[in-house]
């Protein structure tokens, strides 16, 4: 029986070691055939082609006569900061900002109590000088009536003289008085000159006075509209003094029926511009209207640091909307626009366009496709061509398209360029 335990131990199975390697094979097996899987699926899956995009643009036809560009400012060429020669407190004020004025309207008052004391000081000179003046008349009068006298006299006496019955010192004196008479005649005559002149001297002092008075009353130079408003009831005005806590203009005016276009052009683009020339005219501020004009001047200077020469270009129909200082842009043009040209119209990159068809880019989601989009194409536009869209299409301002298309379907997946 002690023989026989250890040859029963040899024959037992060890299954632990012999199923072991079995897994690691079959772990191997499987990773390599979800690799290739894997594999299989990059290679077959469609690949999504990468496009570059351009824009719908509305336009007009009249930029087909676009020679060049230039940006300015919209301001008006009658422009005023009204103000007064007088110092004074302000006490009255009657506009506002937007108030539209007319020529000669007051628009504020100075304290003129200082010149209304001085006013009335000039107004009793003249009363006083008139007085005088009065007087001097008189005496004149009366030394005329004395002169009277004495001539009647004097040739009462030469008579006598002559028939013998007075002596010679009667006429003598006869002809004294009247020497004296036509002395006083003379002399109540610069008399009354002299007053006189008192009299125009008071008239012009009192003149004065009411000039001075003037310069209290701020009245509008031009018909126009106050733009800004520079000091208010208080405010102590000083025009032709730097002191602090003082104002000089009181308003700013500008008449808005004067309204041009201030742009630069470049000095190497000036031969293209002359005066009179047909221009088109964006503002910011509206940008669904474009304006008519033309070059009303060339400043004959150059802007030595920016190279630019200054154009004035002349709206030829002023709108309400139309403000000072709005950043407007300028397209000079070969020949004026007709109404029609001056229609938007829908226009694409003529390189987004092929037989007839645009490939508008349609985002749903995170994924962006092609749709196919029938147009009629028209007028070339510059660097774009104007399309209408077939029945039933849909292409609006901003859409973005395909440039340069090549090999799309409709409804095909793509990927936009970074670039």
């Amino acid at each position: 029986m002690a023989t026989d335990a250890p040859s029963t131990g040899l024959l037992k199975i060890q299954r632990g070691a012999a199923s072991a390697p079995q897994r690691r094979r079959r772990w191997r097996w499987g990773l390599l055939t979800a690799v290739a899987v894997a594999i299989g699926g990059a290679v077959l899956k469609p690949k999504v082609p990468e496009v570059q995009t351009v824009s719908v643009a509305q336009t007009t036809p009249s930029v087909q006569y676009q020679q060049l560009t230039a940006s300015g400012f919209v301001v008006a060429q009658r422009r005023a900061a009204v103000a007064s020669k007088a110092t004074g407190r302000l006490v009255e004020l009657n506009v506002r900002e937007g108030s539209r004025v007319q020529a000669g309207q007051l628009l504020a008052r100075l304290d003129a109590s200082d010149v209304q004391a001085t006013l009335q000081v000039a107004q009793a000179a003249i009363g006083q000088a008139q007085a005088l003046a009065a007087q001097g008349q008189a005496l004149v009068r009366q030394a005329q009536v004395e002169l009277s006298n004495a001539e009647a006299e004097f040739e009462r006496t030469r008579q006598l003289r002559e028939q013998g019955f007075v002596s010679p010192q009667a006429l003598d004196a006869a002809q004294r008085r009247l020497d004296a008479a036509r002395a006083s005649v003379a002399s109540a005559q610069a008399g009354a000159a002299q007053s006189q002149a008192s009299v125009t001297q008071a008239r012009a002092q009192l003149g004065v006075q009411q000039v001075n008075q003037g310069y209290t009353e701020i009245r509008a130079p031009f018909d126009g509209v106050v733009l800004a408003k520079n000091a208010n009831v208080g405010d102590l005005i000083t025009p032709f003094s730097n002191a602090a806590g003082s104002q000089g203009a009181v308003l700013t005016l500008a008449d808005l029926s004067t309204l041009e276009v201030e742009a630069d052009v470049s000095e190497g683009s000036l031969a293209k511009v002359t005066q009179g020339m047909p221009v088109e005219i964006t503002l910011d501020a509206l940008p669904g209207q474009r304006f008519r004009g033309q070059v009303a001047s060339i400043v004959p200077t150059v802007d030595r640091a920016k190279a630019t020469v200054m154009t004035k270009v002349k709206f030829e129909t002023l709108s309400d909307r139309i403000l000072p200082e709005m950043s407007a842009k300028v397209l000079f043009l070969s020949q004026r626009p007709t109404d029609a040209e001056q229609q938007p119209v829908l226009a694409v990159p003529a390189k987004a366009l092929v037989d007839g068809t645009v490939w508008k880019l349609v985002t749903e989601g995170d994924r962006t496709r092609v749709q196919a989009v029938a147009v009629k194409a028209g007028r070339k536009l510059a660097e774009a061509v104007e399309v209408t869209p077939a029945a039933g299409a849909q292409l609006a301002s901003g859409d973005r398209l395909v440039a340069a298309p090549q090999g799309l379907k409709d409804g095909q997946a793509v990927k936009v360029s970074a670039k």
